[in-house]
């Protein structure tokens, strides 16, 4: 099955039809927010809003579905890399309620900022562990799947028209913006081709008795090396190619340009933009405001930020 991520998707919809400068805008307002302390309260109003266009664009949900493994698969790496460096301070101050003891090297306790905390001889696994490592996959697979909506539903020659409008300021201090955006563009293309190829090339090893995805570690170390080295020449001849390609073409980049597909805005891409720009201002607003905190879940958010007031 070909990987779907990060390559277009030719659907008929909202989204798609889109001002792409407008999208991009979008896109990145929104990954903007998932950086704010906005806590689960605010990621659940982002969630909503995320899988609301994702939704409106008629992308797969099976799309989504095949990156909780990798995101499972972090959440366990940052949560047992937590139990070990993250530990309740011994403040008085901080203490609500001293260790109790449960049997040899086992004992819990109550903190302000870990919250109950369960000590397993020398490894402290406390309710901040939990939520932290949730909210880290959390907001990684967000930012994916805006990722995803992008990618999904703008063409590689859309979106470098609007990557070159929205940096059109820095062309006045003599910045060759169309070079950036064109590189990003290429950049954004290659992703799901280089995919391909390296499944391609995963396919080629085994059929020769190399096995990357079974074995000992050891020996997928080794499995590796016969992927990456024909994948990096793979990447390195595909390059050529589209150099060669464009430059028979006549591709100058320090050339004057003119645009064959005009972009404009649309009454609905105004409106989806308006909307989305005002839940994400709301969401940031919250992170600093104390009048909209009052619709937040006191415990968790107040042990994610070590923030006392919300308990």
């Amino acid at each position: 099955m070909r990987m779907v991520f990060g390559r277009y998707m030719p659907y008929n919809s909202v989204i798609h039809r889109m001002d792409p400068r407008l999208k991009l805008f979008m896109i990145l307002a929104m990954i903007l927010a998932l950086f704010f302390p906005v806590g689960f309260t605010g990621f659940a109003f982002l969630i909503v809003l995320i899988m609301t266009i994702f939704t409106m664009s008629k992308l797969k949900y099976s799309m989504l579905l095949k990156l909780l493994r990798p995101i499972i698969f972090m959440f366990l790496v940052v949560f047992i890399f937590n139990i070990f460096i993250a530990r309740p301070s011994s403040d008085p101050a901080n203490i609500l309620t001293n260790w109790t003891q449960l049997g040899a090297g086992f004992s819990y306790g109550l903190f302000k900022d870990y919250g109950y905390t369960l000590r397993i001889w020398n490894i402290y696994l406390s309710e901040y562990v939990i939520y932290s490592s949730i909210m880290l996959s959390l907001r990684i697979f967000l930012m994916i799947t805006c990722t995803t909506i992008l990618t999904g539903t703008t063409q590689p020659l859309e979106l470098t028209l609007a990557i070159e409008d929205l940096l059109f300021p820095l062309r006045i201090i003599g910045i060759p913006v169309y070079i950036f955006s064109t590189i990003i563009s290429i950049a954004l293309r290659m992703i799901p081709t280089l995919i391909d190829e390296a499944g391609r090339i995963m396919k080629a090893q085994a059929s020769r008795g190399i096995d990357i995805k079974n074995g000992h570690f050891k020996d997928k170390v080794k499995g590796m090396t016969s992927l990456i080295i024909p994948l990096l020449v793979s990447s390195f001849q595909k390059a050529e190619d589209l150099a060669f390609a464009m430059d028979s073409r006549g591709y100058d980049p320090h050339a004057k340009r003119t645009r064959y597909r005009q972009v404009k805005f649309q009454i609905i891409d105004i409106f989806i933009f308006l909307i989305t720009l005002t839940v994400v201002s709301l969401v940031i607003a919250y992170a600093f405001s104390s009048v909209l905190r009052t619709f937040y879940i006191p415990r968790i958010d107040g042990i994610l930020y070590k923030d006392f007031s919300r308990w």
